[in-house]
């Protein structure tokens, strides 16, 4: 029985044609090796399993073949690699450094490659420094990394940094194709489609998985049931059946679905995030500029764009952040279940605070009034106009300005009128009335348009008298911060007062700061006033003023008593 190989080395690219998804640093290798401009140093860079150690490999190789007839010769000799994970102390680096001294016995080049090179030693990547900096004219090193934050930036300054991007699923998705073909299997596109989206941009991932679905099945066919039944990922069907009872508001059947995932044997938390991202599905599914942003099968591409058209934008955003919200603290949940069926009905919520927002931002719209003229009134109407139904002249109409209130987005009307973690609070049957009064609140805190307010300068003396009948207003009613007014200092800044108080005094006005607030603003006809509390220490007895003599011998005999005898005996006097 011959031992298999895996397919991420069975079909490992040979040339710069056959790496997938790196077209960016393919060309500008191939161009520098035809124009004989290569580089003395590379720093190859990117996340795990996109073709850094392979694109190493293949320059390598690439860099030799002028120089050989022999079209078949590997250059083994001439290629040396070093796993920094496991040899990165100063002894390593030394022992490479008079191997570099050696010129290459075939070929024109010696290349050096140093995978991991971030785990060097500080002091491994000092001794490296110098060879890098001037190697001999045959010596290459390729250094390739996942986290270039951790080099060094004298090394990074004597390389040419290639920076390799996570693979497309598109391209994954060709790749998987073809090696399936060459394998003579029968597959569902839709199944690799998921391989991919598992693999999250890395080929090397998705060659693995790929290797794990091809053993399922006996008849090397590979079903998009089987992939999501092994892999542990839930149909898109759910995702879709969930959000239409959103839509319905129904929380029965919600929660009836997400017992039958979690029966199938699904965490709750990836239920979570799934649900997050086909709500991020449908959000760049809503635009013809962002559906290339859609990584879906090419069965349900369709179905996403269809249904973001009927979703509000404004539920799809709070579905988003309640999702995120959920997932952040579902590890901390003693009742993890129930943490996602809260966060579940919560969402359920989110048209009904839409649909009320709506509602009501058109409730108090202007009447238009049509003023009478010869045109309009009735021919047969000779009655003559009492003084009542004189003409309305232009100039009177703008007199009376109308009610009426900023237009607003859904989303942004839902925004301001409620906010959704109050749920948790608010017994589910009286959501909607508590919605409804938030609205009508709002409605009655907006003013007409009219002439612009006189608005008073702030001054300490109009501060001041302010604050007085603030005082007393708060004396009648019997309430005890009236007298925290006394103590405290209040210094204008532009269109902001800057309160300075003790930590006792700023505690009690933080009680009353919004009502306190409301009056300056009325008080001192200033919409756009501001205040700032400013925490004080408490003066000590005696800080800030000069000490006088007795006060300064009376400390010092506290201290030393035998000071008073001396005074004493002596017959001094203090000055």
């Amino acid at each position: 029985m011959e031992n298999s190989v895996v397919s991420a080395r069975k079909y490992r690219p040979a040339t710069f044609d056959t790496v997938v998804g790196q077209e960016h640093v393919t060309r500008t290798l191939i161009n520098e090796i035809k124009n004989n401009q290569l580089a003395q140093a590379f720093l190859f860079n990117g996340p795990r399993g996109v073709g850094k150690t392979t694109c190493a490999r293949i320059l390598a190789k690439e860099i030799n073949k002028e120089s050989i007839e022999d079209e078949d010769y590997d250059f083994s000799y001439n290629i040396f690699e070093l796993d920094a994970a496991s040899n990165n102390s100063v002894e390593d680096i030394r022992h490479l450094n008079e191997q570099v001294r050696i010129p290459p016995q075939v070929g024109k080049y010696k290349v050096y490659i140093i995978d991991e090179v971030h785990m060097l030693s500080a002091a491994a990547f000092n001794a490296f420094l110098k060879t890098l900096e001037e190697p001999p004219h045959y010596a290459i090193f390729i250094l390739a990394t996942t986290e270039r934050h951790k080099i060094l930036p004298t090394i990074l300054s004597r390389c040419q940094v290639f920076t390799f991007n996570r693979i497309s699923v598109s391209d994954i998705v060709a790749h998987l194709k073809k090696i399936g073909e060459a394998e003579g299997m029968t597959m569902e596109e839709e199944a690799l489609h998921i391989i991919a989206q598992k693999a999250d941009g890395a080929l090397r991932d998705a060659l693995s998985i790929f290797d794990q679905m091809m053993s399922i099945s006996s008849d090397k066919k590979l079903t998009y049931a089987d992939v999501i039944k092994n892999l542990n990922v839930l149909d898109y069907d759910y995702y879709f059946k969930v959000t239409d009872a959103f839509q319905q508001q129904d929380i029965s059947t919600v929660l009836l679905i997400f017992d039958d995932i979690l029966s199938n044997g699904f965490d709750g938390q990836i239920f979570l995030n799934g649900l997050a991202s086909h709500f991020r599905d449908l959000m760049v599914g809503r635009t013809p500029e962002t559906v290339k942003l859609l990584d879906v099968p090419p069965n349900v591409h369709q179905k996403y764009i269809d249904t973001s058209k009927v979703l509000n934008q404004g539920f799809l955003v709070n579905a988003i952040n309640i999702a995120n919200e959920f997932d952040l603290g579902y590890k901390a949940s003693r009742n993890q279940r129930l943490h996602v069926e809260l966060a579940l009905i919560k969402m359920c919520y989110i048209p009904s605070l839409i649909e009320s927002g709506e509602k009501k931002k058109n409730i108090a719209k202007p009447v238009a009034q049509t003023p009478v003229t010869k045109s309009n009134t009735p021919a047969t109407d000779t009655k003559p106009k009492t003084t009542t139904e004189v003409e309305a002249t232009p100039a009177q109409l703008v007199s009376k300005p109308q009610k009426s209130l900023p237009r607003r987005k859904a989303s942004e009307e839902v925004a301001q009128i409620g906010n959704l973690d109050d749920l948790l609070s608010v017994d589910v049957d009286t959501a909607a009335t508590e919605v409804e009064n938030k609205v009508e609140e709002k409605q009655a805190s907006f003013e007409p348009e009219s002439a612009p307010e006189k608005t008073a300068p702030l001054t300490v003396e109009n501060i001041n008298t302010v604050l007085s009948q603030y005082a007393e207003q708060l004396k009648t009613e019997g309430r005890f911060q009236h007298s925290l007014f006394k103590f405290i200092t209040a210094k204008p800044e532009g269109n902001t007062i800057r309160f300075e108080m003790i930590k006792q005094h700023r505690i009690q006005l933080e009680e009353i700061k919004v009502e306190f607030l409301q009056f300056l603003r009325k008080g001192l006809h200033n919409s756009a006033l501001q205040i700032e509390v400013v925490e004080v220490k408490k003066k000590k007895e005696g800080e800030g003023r000069a000490y006088t003599g007795q006060e300064k011998f009376d400390a010092m005999a506290k201290k030393n008593p035998a000071l008073q005898d001396l005074k004493d005996k002596l017959n001094l006097s203090l000055r």
